[in-house]
């Protein structure tokens, strides 16, 4: 069966992670939405997503597709759904299609015609930005148990101090001496290759993707996780950085997530409450205004390629867009557009050349390609998000 994972309607909440990667590629937990797909159905996929998006990301279509809401993450039951559906059936929960069997293209498709399956069991779905780091700890105990079934870690050193070790996983080539993995609030996961340097305190949930690193004397409260090539220092309580990203020095950031390519200066810091403890507000791209999020604790949210100088101060529920370059004294503006260059004192755009030229540095940085398409994609958003940069 070919399976494909469509963005649906969450797509333009989750904004500006997704102005640059399709919704199956945002990582929560472990693994991309798309890698715990993959591994559940033990089968490939591919992505239906905006159209600039495609040539980075393509879609593969035949005579019998099975499409999956991008913004689901599979359990057992839902996965044994999809896998028995037959022409002409669709799986529904809450008024919203999760999954259906097409052999049309996907013009036609006419629920009308379609057997309903109403779903009714508990499912995380992804409808805004900050549920990733919401639903992050329930995602990192899925995925460990996936990752982990019938496997053995790797021998973990006599110097690393390890409470409930059972739950604590190290893939082979991981360097850690002299260190605290505190498992007994969640699992810990440490992929191949990475490292945590000595010092380091670690209160699990917790993930580290391949070749990533935890510099001395960390602080990490869970649930948090780093992608693959991330670094960390400091203190972060509930975080995802994305992948290949750093956070490399002091300072605090707390749930908030981070998006690839990023870099967070020395000493930056993020409110993650307000003083008054009232509910958060964070920007929508959809109603283009401030909306409540329900959450009393809400730090950062960051797209791709951006990156804060040293004494950065971000207030609480603060979004920053794809590839902006923040800095400044004082608290900066909840809503930095992409392409924004500046701080608090004012910003101006940051030319689609220049921007190019700096995410070919960091990617060559980390051994990876800024491709054409790459390119194409920076130059679409660049475009796309110019209404939103009104500099005077």
């Amino acid at each position: 069966m070919n399976y494909i994972l469509f963005d649906g309607s969450s797509r333009n909440n989750l904004l500006p992670l997704t102005y640059t990667k399709p919704v199956a590629e945002i990582r929560i937990g472990i693994l991309t939405i798309k890698e715990k797909w993959e591994k559940w159905l033990g089968s490939t996929t591919t992505t239906l997503t905006e159209s600039y998006l495609e040539t980075k990301y393509p879609l593969v279509e035949m005579e019998e597709n099975i499409m999956i809401n991008a913004s689901c993450l599979p359990t057992e039951y839902l996965v044994e759904l999809i896998c028995d559906l037959k022409e002409n059936q669709a799986i529904l929960k809450d008024d919203e299609i999760i999954a259906f069997f097409t052999t049309d293209t996907q013009k036609e498709v006419d629920f009308n015609s379609y057997h309903i399956i109403n779903y009714s069991d508990n499912i995380i779905q992804i409808k805004h930005t900050w549920d990733i780091f919401v639903y992050n700890g329930e995602a990192l105990i899925s995925d460990f148990k996936l990752i982990t079934k019938g496997r053995k870690s790797a021998p973990i050193p006599d110097s690393v101090y390890c409470i409930n070790k059972d739950q604590i996983f190290l893939e082979e080539g991981v360097d850690i001496e002299i260190g605290v993995l505190n498992a007994s609030k969640g699992p810990i996961y440490i992929g191949k290759n990475a490292e945590i340097m000595e010092g380091s305190m670690i209160r699990g949930p917790f993930a580290m993707g391949e070749y990533s690193v935890v510099k001395m004397g960390t602080k990490v409260y869970g649930p948090t996780t780093l992608g693959p090539k991330c670094k960390i220092g400091g203190e972060v309580n509930n975080v995802v950085l994305s992948g290949y990203c750093s956070k490399g020095h002091e300072g605090y950031l707390g749930n908030a997530v981070i998006g690839e390519w990023c870099n967070i200066g020395a000493d930056t810091n993020n409110s993650n409450l307000k003083n008054n403890y009232s509910e958060v507000r964070m920007w929508d791209y959809v109603k283009e205004s401030f909306v409540k999020t329900g959450l009393q604790f809400c730090g950062l949210i960051m797209g791709d390629h951006s990156k804060s100088a040293i004494n950065t101060m971000f207030n609480t529920g603060t979004i920053v867009g794809v590839s902006s370059n923040i800095y400044g004294g004082n608290f900066q503006r909840n809503f930095v557009p992409s392409f924004s260059w500046g701080g608090s004192g004012g910003f101006k755009t940051y030319q689609i050349d220049k921007a190019e030229d700096t995410a070919e540095l960091v990617m060559n940085r980390k051994n990876e390609d800024f491709t054409k398409e790459d390119r194409q994609i920076l130059k679409h958003v660049f475009e796309i998000t110019k209404k939103y940069r009104n500099f005077k």
